[in-house]
């Protein structure tokens, strides 16, 4: 099971619901004490815990909020601290099964501190340590402390969770109201403040307000910290509708203000009092949609059958042009030409055909990236191939369709004699200018390689022949700048036992960064093409570094770039840069894909040397 920290640095995580108040809809009376019940009522708690889970939370909390020796004292439990956290924990632990986490949440004591009350900061640190201690022996995966209201409160449940959880994540969390501060009056400045020596893995929020107004503190505090950043507001405000307090958010409401926690940085979103699984449920779809993770095995698609024995798959160099040179060891050169915004595409034909006469041995086509709306990738390639007589590698992003729109496009780009696709999971709407457009990701770029190589042996999804089968040259993209590199190396490695037969990283700025991932891939049999993009300007070279995961330039090329003033004598650097990575690489890999710089295809014969 991948831990909370290798999740949180590469996707969405979604939390759970309301415990208090979903086990008060079931019928507990409002004066029992709720974190009891995981002694006296076990199965009431896993269920509960169970409905998450069902409706897709990836983490959920234990029911020990207020299982501290203090709140426990007011039902005579205050020597049960331990039992009951530790309860607590081993309910979620077996309700999660495979795949799901469990936080041990801590809640505050609910007492004034020194200097302002009689409990002192070591007692307040020792309760907490106390309870930490049962959710730690239950086997929790983490610890959050959360709806605290005040800053010393949280630094003393901190401290206690570093000193006796170990190296287990921690998320700390507060309730503010809707004039942005902490329900104890203090600013989330110093609330920043006062915990940045105390590590936490991530900050944020939850209960008190609906979301709202919790969307409002979340971009607040996002200009405050860097940590990774958690939204799990309340269902809206109480109202109180026949002597019971009522949270009137709908699901969709709740789901909506996710994506909108996500747009402004949260990695971490989920529910908390009022809330209830199908609120998850609704969340879960949201962040699909903007979070592509699934997995192709996760998909129930057919049967699995083996292709018939009377198809035989086409070999790599008989597939295109571009396969045979990969298949033969030539050094291939493909340049990336990116589709119009409008319906014409003579600009393109016309560079397609300059590009032609300078031998370049295939145009790649990319599908709407960073989510952006322009002309079919299929379409323009399908026209490149027909008007300029060059082949085409066609981009095929997973975000905008499910699996049968996904074949069909598939089957009809082999008709019209497409033979070269790359395979990608597609930029989430979230990064253009459709933010809160759908997407569907129903299979990432692993799941595409499969249905690639599948028709490729005259099967669908389901397992049914399909005639002739596809000679389609299977690519997948890499990133050797990835933060996470070994999980980059792990899905390329699915990639590759699913069928991929070339590969293509995003562009390299940093031959050192490009030398170490090459070493790590030296088992991999497959061609490597690397990614030259030919930098224009100081201001496009700090966007790659800045805000394309993984696209490091180098301090050199930065500096060479800081010292090209012009708009033409950056882009005179950028072309003397290409040129030297191009060198410096050929004999090193299987070929290099080249970017036009600012669309003007002429850079790439003298990148070329041609």
């Amino acid at each position: 099971m991948r831990g909370f920290r290798e999740r949180l640095a590469g996707e969405i995580i979604v939390f759970d619901g309301g415990m208090g108040t979903y086990l008060y809809e079931k019928g507990t009376f409002i004066n029992s004490c709720f974190e009891e019940l995981n002694l006296s009522n076990p199965s009431l708690v896993a269920g509960i815990h169970a409905e998450y889970r069902d409706a897709g939370a990836d983490v959920i909390e234990t029911n020990t909020f207020g299982a501290n020796r203090f709140k426990l004292a007011a039902f005579g439990l205050e020597d049960r601290v331990e039992s009951i956290n530790c309860e607590g924990a081993r309910l979620a632990r077996e309700a999660a099964g495979d795949g799901i986490l469990v936080a041990g949440s801590v809640g505050p004591l609910d007492l004034p501190l020194e200097p302002l009350g009689r409990l002192s900061f070591e007692d307040a640190r020792g309760a907490f340590a106390e309870q930490i201690r049962g959710l730690v022996k239950g086997g929790v995966d983490l610890i959050i402390v959360e709806t605290f209201a005040h800053v010393p409160e949280i630094v003393q449940a901190l401290r206690a969770a570093r000193a006796v959880a170990g190296d287990l994540p921690v998320i700390a969390q507060v309730s503010v109201g809707e004039d942005g501060r902490l329900l104890g009056g203090a600013s989330l400045e110093s609330f920043v403040e006062a915990i940045a020596g105390e590590s936490p893995d991530v900050v944020g929020f939850n209960c008190s307000v609906g979301p709202k107004s919790m969307l409002e503190a979340v971009e607040r505090l996002r200009s405050l910290s860097r940590l990774p950043l958690s939204a799990q507001p309340n269902a809206g405000l109480p109202a109180t509708v026949g002597g019971r307090k009522i949270y009137m958010s709908s699901p969709e409401y709740l789901a909506e203000y996710a994506k909108r926690f996500i747009h402004s940085g949260a990695a971490i979103v989920g529910g908390c009092c009022g809330t209830r699984p199908e609120h998850i449920r609704a969340i879960r779809r949201a962040v699909r949609a903007l979070n592509p993770v699934k997995r192709y095995d996760e998909l129930r698609i057919g049967s699995g059958a083996d292709a018939p024995s009377s198809v035989q798959p086409v070999a790599l160099a008989a597939k295109s042009a571009l396969g045979a040179k990969l298949a033969r060891g030539d050094f291939v050169r493909i340049v990336e030409l990116v589709s119009p915004k409008g319906q014409s595409a003579e600009a393109q034909i016309g560079k397609g055909r300059i590009l032609k006469a300078l031998g370049i041995d295939a145009i790649n086509i990319p599908d709407g990236p960073r989510a952006s709306a322009r002309m079919s990738a299929l379409a323009l390639a399908a026209i490149m191939q027909r008007e300029v007589g060059v082949e085409t590698v066609l981009h095929y992003a997973c975000r905008d369709r499910n699996v049968i729109g996904m074949q069909a496009d598939l089957l009809g780009a082999a008709a019209l004699g497409i033979r070269n696709v790359l395979a990608i999971t597609g930029d989430p709407p979230k990064l253009g200018a459709y933010p809160d457009a759908s997407a569907v990701f129903d299979i990432d770029s692993i799941g595409l390689v499969h249905l690639l190589a599948r028709l490729n042996r005259g099967l669908d999804l389901a397992g049914n022949p399909i005639g002739l089968p596809t000679a389609m040259c299977v690519g997948v993209g890499v990133n050797p700048g990835a933060m996470d590199l070994d999980e980059e190396l792990r899905r390329l490695e699915l990639k590759i036992a699913g069928g991929a037969e070339f590969m293509i990283t995003q562009p390299v700025f940093d031959l050192r960064v490009f030398e170490t991932f090459k070493r790590r891939i030296e088992d991999l049999r497959i061609p490597l093409i690397c990614g030259i993009w030919p930098l224009v300007s100081l201001r496009n070279a700090e966007f790659m570094n800045n805000e394309v995961p993984g696209a490091h330039v180098a301090d050199e090329i930065m500096e060479r770039m800081r010292n090209a003033p012009t708009g033409e004598e950056g882009f005179e650097v950028g072309i003397a840069v290409a040129r030297e990575t191009l060198a410096a690489l050929e004999g090193e890999v299987d070929g290099v894909q080249l970017a036009a710089p600012l669309g003007r295809v002429e850079g790439i014969g003298r990148i070329l040397g041609d």
